[in-house]
């Protein structure tokens, strides 16, 4: 018995079965795209295929794999929404056949110079977006079916897994880079003091939005940063690098860190629209009897000083940075440092749980500091309040003035 299109049952079954073959999903990647260009040639009996995934910073279809036409590959091949062949399937969202094509049809030379008489290409999905294109071509003209159609769609489903996965592990790359470059390696050796951090991503990717950084100013003060920008992975490592770099630069114009903050403030304002950053800065001066502290929208720091009570450090709250509601100047508080206080930064991650008000988290680590070593302080506060599974980042930073002899 044949099917409406012509083609035996079992042939038709075979072929389905040759593009959602469970063994693609062992391969890397690449292999994978290969193999199911491969696949997808030999069932439509096509000359060419090709995946374009979009780039979504430049609305851009770039070529990625391609049997065929691997010069579209190596030149980079890139092609705007809504041109040529594959741009006007993107942004149509709808099968495109071409049984004749001309110059008119599509802007890439490749398929010319390649004597592509006829095309067919379908979008390929990814949670209701488009995230590229999947086309076959054929070197003598050829009339694509609508069985055609449907398989190529097949196919371009387990591009779109390969396509995700590419994508996945290209952020993951990328923000790991970020990571190491943005969070200090090791923490610095300096007189009088000790400090200890931790860093525990909330997220696959390794990284998210929060950051710590201490530096030595040329006078002798140290700064020291402490901030969470909204979101993860990638995009929010991204803002949160030029945030910290962007600080570090406005902390050479004054020792004043409300001041400070109020100029990274309308950075981000004007270049960072649209994200949501908190940050506490302090500086420490030279002689480590004092810290000024200006938060903007950050918890506030845990301070122990032996003999007293440990308690958070008494100072007010700006609003964050780039929301736009800060008329006057950010608050600058001095917070005396006698020798053996502990100052203990750290990120919400640390001290939020659901169904539970912030202060429950906050109270507990008030509960868990004591003026001790920095290092084993924070071993501490993640042994009490650390998660096996965090989900948002976790960043810590303890300081501590180094106890008189």
């Amino acid at each position: 018995m044949e099917n409406g299109g012509g083609t035996p049952d079992n042939e038709r079954l075979r072929r389905l079965e040759a593009v959602t073959d469970a063994t693609l999903s062992r391969l890397d990647v690449s292999d994978m795209l290969d193999e199911l260009l491969d696949r997808v040639r030999d069932l439509l009996n096509a000359d060419t295929a090709a995946i374009l995934l979009l780039d979504p910073h430049s609305q851009q279809l770039v070529a990625t794999a391609a049997k065929g036409l691997e010069e579209e590959v190596r030149r980079g091949v890139r092609i705007p929404l809504g041109r040529g062949f594959a741009g006007r399937i993107a942004r149509s969202r709808q099968p495109l056949l071409l049984t004749d094509v001309t110059a008119n049809d599509v802007i890439n030379p490749i398929l010319l110079e390649r004597g592509i008489r006829s095309l067919l290409g379908v979008p390929i999905f990814l949670g209701g977006d488009v995230v590229g294109v999947l086309h076959v071509g054929a070197l003598s003209r050829r009339e694509f079916s609508a069985e055609d159609v449907g398989l190529l769609q097949l196919a371009a489903d387990r591009a779109a897994v390969a396509a995700q996965i590419r994508t996945r592990k290209a952020e993951q790359t990328a923000a790991l880079a970020l990571q190491r470059s943005l969070l200090p390696p090791t923490l610095p050796t300096l007189p009088g003091l000790s400090l200890a951090a931790r860093y525990v991503p909330g997220h696959e990717f390794g990284i998210g939005g929060d950051w710590y950084d201490v530096f030595a100013h040329p006078s002798g003060w140290l700064g020291v940063v402490i901030g969470d920008v909204a979101g993860h992975g990638l995009a929010a490592a991204v803002v949160m690098g030029r945030v910290r770099s962007a600080l570090r630069a406005y902390s050479l114009i004054t020792h004043d860190p409300g001041e400070v903050l109020t100029m990274l403030d309308r950075k981000v304002r004007h270049f960072e629209a649209g994200s949501l950053t908190t940050a506490l800065y302090a500086m420490i001066s030279p002689d480590r009897e004092t810290v000024l502290i200006s938060s903007a929208g950050h918890l506030l720091p845990v301070l122990a000083v032996p003999g007293r009570r440990t308690a958070l450090v008494d100072a007010p709250v700006d609003a964050p940075l780039g929301v736009g509601r800060t008329r006057r100047g950010r608050h600058t508080t001095t917070v005396a440092m006698p020798p053996g206080a502990l100052l203990v930064c750290y990120t919400d991650g640390l001290v939020e749980r659901r169904g539970e008000i912030i202060d429950v988290g906050v109270d507990a680590l008030i509960d868990v500091v004591r003026p001790d070593d920095p290092e084993s302080t924070c071993g501490s506060i993640m042994a009490r309040l650390g998660r096996a599974q965090p989900t948002d980042d976790i960043a810590i930073l303890a300081i501590r003035r180094e106890p008189e002899n």
